[in-house]
């Protein structure tokens, strides 16, 4: 089971796509150049501050609006472990798992952290929050396939023997 530690970046329900990457940014040629602007609308200064590593644990329906693969993938070139949230927006929890960007839902830990908390997580089994843990549930082995090979593209060239 793998485990890791990353403090935390708190954000509220509804984070639609266009507050992760708003569409004027779009255009930009890579997702590196787009990266810093990710959360622009919301906390303009939010990109510049996330360190490898962090954590991001949201509210209700994170990831919902349009369906653009952007969005993953720059809270990805962010180096953000992983998403928390109460829940995600269908469309973007799967492209996300497609990016190979590992999302966890659990409904109570967003009320219980503070901005700048470290948490550890033990994947597909639990979340320590200062002592507590909080279960969380299994993601199918097909899908950590795919977000342990780095992406959907990566998991099929290794699964076809092409890396």
């Amino acid at each position: 089971m793998e485990t890791f530690k990353g403090n935390v970046w708190v954000l509220g329900d509804d984070i639609d796509t266009d507050i992760i990457i708003p569409t004027d940014y779009l255009a930009l040629k890579t997702i590196d150049d787009m990266k810093q602007y990710a959360f622009s609308p919301l906390r303009p200064e939010l990109a510049g501050l996330i360190q490898d590593g962090d954590i991001i644990v949201a509210g209700k329906n994170f990831g919902c609006g349009s369906s653009r693969e952007q969005a993953p993938e720059i809270i990805k070139a962010l180096h953000v472990k992983c998403v928390i949230a109460k829940s995600f927006a269908r469309i973007f929890f799967r492209n996300a798992i497609n990016n190979g960007l590992l999302l966890i839902e659990n409904p109570t830990l967003r009320d219980a952290v503070t901005e700048g908390d470290e948490i550890e997580v033990h994947v597909n089994h639990s979340i320590s929050h200062k002592g507590i843990d909080y279960e969380i549930t299994s993601l199918p082995q097909n899908l950590m396939d795919i977000i342990n090979a780095g992406g959907l593209v990566q998991a099929m060239r290794k699964k076809n023997g092409l890396e």
